[in-house]
């Protein structure tokens, strides 16, 4: 079994993480990227799997990849505005623009079998708030995103870094909608990312994703994919 470490402090005055610590967060973010890149078996539950061992060899509760209680109140209906007030945004900003400038659009053939029907709607919500929502966000804006700033450090940049990192491995995870897809998606993963850190809370981007991806289907439920305003 592993020695408890030492706690040193670093020049702010704050606990820094012993040294070792980051070299091990070093290999978890090498075997995340492999992982996700490579796509073994679902990527998102290999992460997750990942952040439970890391977890358990750190001897720490999920509160430090996110997952704790929102300070903010109401947090519910503020995502689920947040949430609406992206949709817009994707659907008359983001999208219809890289279409166009590409000349290419994000592949949504395979949601199309959702368009009248009442039961296939209903496995998708369940699996966008499970799989989709939960599971990828605790993969990606929770144990990769804390890992690489451990690795990188606290500083404004490499904050950056680690957004920029985790949003566009989150987009390769979604190759399957073509490169205006990982595009897109890696523009909604800097939005998720950016609700958890504001919020303090993984929750917040759980919420944001499930109620983007529920916004999503319901309108593909009723009209088809739609892929922008113009």
């Amino acid at each position: 079994m592993l020695a408890t470490p030492r706690i040193t402090r670093a020049s702010d005055g704050r606990a820094a993480a012993p040294r070792w610590w980051t070299w091990l967060a070093a290999v978890e973010v090498a075997l995340a990227v492999a992982a996700v890149v490579l796509d073994v078996l679902i990527p998102s539950l290999v992460l997750v799997l990942l952040a439970v061992v890391s977890l358990g060899v750190r001897h720490q509760g999920p509160g430090t990849l996110g997952l704790r209680r929102s300070r903010s109140p109401g947090l519910v209906p503020k995502m689920f505005g947040i949430a609406a007030g992206w949709s817009l945004v994707q659907l008359g900003l983001t999208m219809p623009v890289a279409n166009h400038l590409s000349g290419h659009r994000q592949d949504l053939s395979q949601f199309a079998d959702v368009h009248g029907d009442l039961v296939l709607l209903s496995v998708y919500l369940l699996l966008s708030w499970t799989l989709a929502a939960f599971v990828e966000e605790l993969a990606f804006r929770g144990f990769l995103l804390s890992r690489i700033r451990e690795v990188l450090g606290s500083s404004r940049a490499s904050l950056v870094t680690a957004v920029l990192l985790t949003s566009v491995l989150f987009g390769v995870l979604h190759s399957e909608q073509g490169v205006i897809g990982v595009v897109l998606v890696s523009l909604d993963a800097i939005v998720l990312a950016v609700v958890r850190i504001h919020f303090d809370t993984l929750w917040a981007a759980v919420l944001v994703h499930g109620f983007d991806n529920t916004l999503g289907f319901v309108t593909f439920f009723l009209v088809g994919p739609v892929y922008g305003l113009w």
